[in-house]
């Protein structure tokens, strides 16, 4: 199995037959409710090539930082969706034809290959959105998915996990607390997990923010204190920060 990170939230899985693009924020900037003022993204390298041949787009939320509209856009509309209620909601605004809304616990099977089962994830405003367990039956591998670090409360009724993709840091705003709470949360997953590579999510990639809110987030935790505790805790559980677009091979 390969993987591509594009930074922020966005991966690209590869197996051998299927093609899954996760949360792709891959052209223009990225804003909230059309407030560049309040916070903006902007990638240092941009994408040069979009990737091509994807079977599944796979959204874990509606957020922008999660469906981003312009990458939705660019992409072809005839590329299958499944999603959180609230990126099921963006992707049908954005005339896909085929899509999927999972609720958590809710599962669906792909193309006869991949077994997708929506986790509950983060909490926003009053909805909770998804994490996901996947599993690719011909290559019997498995994976965790979940961006903001709110991991479901019964990890252990999951079936084996190769590689977990979550969060290690906290990135917390005055009053509101953490937005972002991998650092309290990565542990606790791989302990439950066990799963042989951990790779961080949502804090990556060679990206510049600006605005408001950027200025007053903090970020607590990180890549090395998170391998230490993994040492310290006797987890074989290798942690891997994957390079920004170089695909790499995992397990």
């Amino acid at each position: 199995m390969h993987l591509t990170y594009y930074g922020a939230n966005s991966w690209l899985l590869e197996f051998d037959d299927l093609r899954v693009l996760i949360d792709p924020w891959l052209v223009g900037s990225l804003v909230f409710g059309n407030m560049p003022w309040l916070f903006k993204g902007d990638r240092t390298e941009p994408i040069e090539e979009l990737p091509t041949d994807i079977d599944l787009i796979l959204l874990s939320q509606g957020l922008e930082d999660h469906a981003h509209r312009l990458t939705l856009q660019k992409l072809s509309h005839t590329i299958p969706v499944i999603a959180s209620p609230n990126g099921a909601k963006v992707a049908k605004e954005l005339s896909y034809s085929t899509v999927v809304a999972l609720q958590p616990g809710e599962s669906h099977t792909f193309n006869n290959v991949l077994d997708i089962r929506a986790l509950s994830g983060a909490p926003i405003g009053l909805n909770v959105e998804n994490g996901y367990w996947l599993h690719h039956e011909p290559s019997h591998m498995s994976l965790y998915y979940e961006p903001h670090g709110f991991p479901p409360s019964a990890l252990e009724n999951l079936e084996d996990v190769d590689i977990a993709i979550s969060p290690v840091v906290n990135l917390e705003l005055p009053l509101a607390g953490a937005i972002i709470q991998g650092q309290k949360t990565a542990l606790e997953i791989a302990k439950a997990l066990q799963p042989k590579v951990f790779l961080p999510t949502a804090a990556g990639g060679d990206i510049q923010y600006s605005g408001l809110l950027d200025k007053i987030l903090t970020s607590v935790g990180g890549g090395s204190q998170f391998e230490q505790a993994l040492t310290d805790s006797g987890l074989s559980t290798k942690f891997v920060s994957p390079q920004p677009q170089v695909s790499f091979e995992v397990c």
